[in-house]
């Protein structure tokens, strides 16, 4: 078995609302930021033990599934990294 890292981002879908994101927008423009758009997201950093780089990947995307998205709603990323 190897440590590796997997890191879960999840984020809104395009066109579901996302209040955070409007919120935090509103206020860096008023700061005298300029934005197009911004999108919030939460990222989840998983320490796992796994046979390869590919199944650490896989117990990841599993987790994104059953809990850490709601894939009606949610995009997700995960990427995986050895760990040190």
């Amino acid at each position: 078995m190897t440590a590796y890292t997997a890191t879960v981002t999840v984020r809104l879908k395009e066109g579901v609302l996302d209040p955070e994101a409007e919120t935090t927008k509103k206020a860096l423009q008023r700061l005298g930021f300029e934005l197009e758009s911004l999108r919030s997201a939460d990222r989840f950093e998983l320490d796992v033990d796994a046979e390869s780089t590919d199944a650490a990947a896989q117990r990841a995307d599993e987790m994104a599934e059953r809990l850490l998205a709601n894939p009606t709603i949610h995009d997700y990323d995960v990427e995986v990294e050895p760990r040190e």
